[in-house]
This record gives C-alpha cells, structure tokens and sequence, in this order.
C-alpha cells in the first residue's frame, strides 16, 4: 500500500446520483477517475492491471444505512475484488489507513523473505495495526479453494516483480553508470509500480548499496 494523490472536485454524477432511491456510486465518471487515480492497481494488494476491479468502500456504507458514506468520493477505493471481499469483515469496519490522506510507508515495513510476505507496523497505531494484518491476509488467507488461488496469485505476481527489481539491482553493480538500467530502477520504484511498497522498502532498508536510488524511494518528498 502506498499513498494515492485522489483528483478533485469530486465526478459529477455522485451529487446526482446521492438524490435518487436507488443512486449508483460506479457510474462511468467515477469508475474511470479511480482507475486513473489509482494507476488500475488495487490499493491494498497493489496488483497491478486489474481486469475485474470493484469500487471499495473505506468505510461500508452498511447497505446503505450510511448513505453519506455510499456517496463519498474520499470514501470510494479501487480493489480487485478479492481484497475487496477479505475485507468486508467485521473487525475492519472502523476503518484501515487511508493511504490518500496518510502516507502508508511512514506507518507500514513490507518485506518479502524466502517468499513470505511480511508487514509490521511501525508507529503504535490501530489503524496501521489492522492494515497490516489485512495485507498479511490477503496474501495468506486460505480458508476455501477460490482464496486459496487468489493468494497465491498475488504471491506470485509479488514473487515475479521483485525478481525483476533483484535482476536490475545486479545489473547496476555491474554498471553503476548506466542511464538504461537507472531508468528501469526509477520507473519500477515509482508509487504506480505494481507492489512499489515492497520494492521501496526493500531499497530503503538497503540503501548503503544502493544510494543513488534512495530518492527515488523518500515518501517525505515528491517523487523525482
């Protein structure tokens, strides 16, 4: 998870759409400005190239007992539908760490060890604390055959990109002055990468190797 710049003003239709009985938070205006927004990629997980994405509420709306929720375009979320649905439980209706308005990689260390994903806190927080332990579900939760396969799949979709970031961090040993490999370094470090908070921490906690990438990876600035 990693911080999302949410576009202002809000899409049009929600205002609409908040008057009728039976309104609809995913018309086209929404749906395509979260897409953007969010880089297609689920906020949770961080898979990348969602091709059945679901608009997630923060907060539930709880079948529309919170109407100011369901309208919400600071309550409104991209996610692949498996976050989406490990989420919609009640332990998590209080609220995870909203990563437009906080910044997750000051609260959240996302490590990938011998292919177990990892996430701590690291500020005494609650809503980091429950964020935390989602991620860690959604990677490992079991419980039946179909959540099984959608864990594995974001492990190994995890696995592969990290690969690629090992594969080009070897190759900047091997020629610190290249412009070619510094760019695929920069781009893949960028918060739109796929799983970027686990590429990220993995420079930050090495950066005595790899300093002229820790810039690239400084959440207390804008991306260079």
């Amino acid at each position: 998870m990693v911080k999302v710049a949410r576009s202002l003003p809000a899409p049009d239709s929600l205002a609409r759409e908040s008057k009728k009985k039976s309104g609809s938070y995913s018309e086209p205006d929404v749906v395509d400005r979260l897409k953007q927004d969010f880089h297609n990629k689920c906020y949770i997980c961080e898979l990348g190239d969602l091709q059945d994405p679901e608009i997630e509420h923060l907060l539930p709306h709880m079948n529309g007992r919170y109407p100011e929720r369901k309208f919400d375009w600071n309550n409104l979320f991209w996610a692949c539908g498996h976050c989406n649905r490990v989420k919609n439980q009640k332990k998590y209706d209080g609220g995870i760490l909203d990563c437009c308005r906080q910044e997750p990689e000051e609260f959240l260390s996302f490590r990938l060890e011998q292919g177990i994903v990892e996430v701590s806190t690291k500020k005494e927080d609650s809503k980091a604390e429950l964020t935390a332990q989602l991620i860690l579900e959604v990677f490992n939760l079991k419980n039946t055959g179909i959540r099984i396969y959608a864990s594995d799949l974001r492990l190994q979709e995890l696995n592969k990109e990290m690969k690629k970031l090992y594969n080009n961090l070897e190759k900047l040993k091997k020629n610190s002055e290249s412009a070619a490999i510094k760019g695929i370094l920069r781009a893949m470090l960028r918060r739109e990468s796929k799983f970027a908070a686990f590429k990220r921490e993995y420079i930050r906690e090495n950066a005595q190797y790899y300093p002229q990438l820790i810039k690239y990876c400084d959440f207390n600035l804008d991306e260079i």
